[in-house]
């Protein structure tokens, strides 16, 4: 896939700069031709000779070799490379990148390259949530470079939160996006609904549902490395890391989630409604606290509107619409009565009966309803299901252009 193509790698002083050496193996198996610019601070934290080793080219850290003078030019290097990926990025180096200072061979290197910049940033949570690590970050993505995410999970520091360089896997995966020439979903616009809805009864409480966003969110991810532009359509989740590229429009309420998804859908290719809506929402919100009075409390609900339902109303020729169904009993009848009175091309079907299905889980088992037939998969990853359903819609669209 990346064969004769010429990446260079910066690595800076974090403890992510162990991760190089993964990439760089990784970039090698793919047929990449790979160089790496090391700065002072990342040898303490991995040895040159490791990734000249992986990388099967000298390591650049100095601009001239001690023993003969041999002058590495930052000029030839940038000008060599396809694509250059700073990974880790740290906040020291991002701020340099971020402002024009050149003080060692990685930022001149930088400052001299005519390719693509991929940053992958790495560090801790409080450094990654300053407003100025922020603010370059900004910079950085206005001078038409890629972030590749910071991802969250337990960091060097002991604490929890966002900072950890991305994952090889996932930059290696972005990195095969930007050189695949085939994107059957380019030029496509795609809305997801993801999430839960929260209906209030009062400031602090919430009727809701355990839905945690993930199979809406795998399946953006997807599809945006299939090549459509995405937007979703997000209720309140939490601890989801999603792509940079793909605009997140957030949302609490039912209510909510109807006007933000009525103001995109018509100008998408496909829409696909994950989210868990809810069904029913307050009459009436205290603006209060209730406080514990008495015994019980009854609250009156209505009906909230059907997103999918509504939306299918002013469905437009061409356009494909996606559903979800979650049952726990007579689950192709049901998935099918919503597949004739919402307008859907086809609805994914999770039963709730299936071991490692429905809220919370990393994998899902579905099925895909059509008019004409059904489609059963075995239990997967949520990533797995996602690829499923995208490749469904890719065929989809296949066909309808035809």
């Amino acid at each position: 896939m990346l064969k004769n193509k010429k990446i260079l790698i910066g690595v800076t002083g974090s403890i992510a700069a162990y991760k190089a050496a993964l990439l760089i193996r990784l970039l090698k198996k793919q047929g990449a031709e790979v160089k790496v610019i090391m700065t002072a601070s990342a040898s303490d934290f991995i040895s040159p000779l490791t990734l000249a080793t992986l990388s099967e080219n000298p390591v650049y850290t100095v601009f001239t070799k001690e023993e003969d003078g041999t002058w590495h030019s930052h000029v030839e290097l940038g000008l060599w490379a396809d694509i250059f990926v700073v990974a880790p990025a740290s906040a020291n180096t991002m701020a340099k990148m971020a402002n024009g200072l050149c003080d060692n061979l990685l930022s001149a290197v930088y400052l001299s390259a005519r390719c693509p910049v991929f940053v992958a940033p790495a560090m801790d949570l409080d450094m990654f949530v300053h407003p100025s690590t922020q603010q370059n970050l900004k910079t950085l993505k206005g001078f038409g470079h890629e972030i590749i995410d910071a991802e969250t999970g337990e960091l060097a520091s002991g604490l929890v939160g966002k900072g950890r360089m991305a994952e090889p896997e996932n930059i290696l995966e972005i990195i095969l996006k930007f050189f695949e020439e085939d994107k059957p979903l380019k030029g496509k616009k795609v809305m997801i609904t993801a999430g839960p809805t929260y209906e209030y009864i009062d400031p602090v409480r919430f009727m809701g549902n355990g839905s945690s966003g993930k199979m809406g969110y795998a399946i953006a991810e997807k599809m945006a490395n299939l090549g459509a532009e995405v937007t979703i359509v997000s209720g309140p989740v939490s601890g989801i890391d999603v792509k940079s590229d793909i605009e997140i429009k957030k949302v609490v309420s039912a209510e909510d989630m109807f006007t933000a998804s009525l103001d995109i859908f018509p100008q998408v290719n496909v829409a696909i409604f994950a989210a868990a809506v809810a069904d029913y929402t307050p009459v009436e919100k205290s603006p209060t606290k209730i406080k514990k009075n008495d015994s019980e409390m009854n609250v009156v609900l209505k009906k909230t509107k059907d997103i999918a339902k509504e939306l299918g109303k002013i469905k437009k020729e061409g356009q494909i619409s996606v559903g979800f169904a979650l049952e726990t009993d007579n689950e192709l009848e049901n998935a099918k009565n919503k597949l004739a009175t919402k307008n859907f091309d086809f609805i994914v079907l999770n039963s709730l009966q299936d071991k490692g299905a429905g809220f919370g889980h990393d994998t899902n088992r579905i099925t895909i309803v059509e008019t004409e037939r059904e489609v059963a998969f075995d239990l997967k990853s949520k990533a797995e299901v996602a690829a499923d359903i995208a490749n469904h819609i890719v065929n989809l669209i296949g066909l309808k252009n035809k």
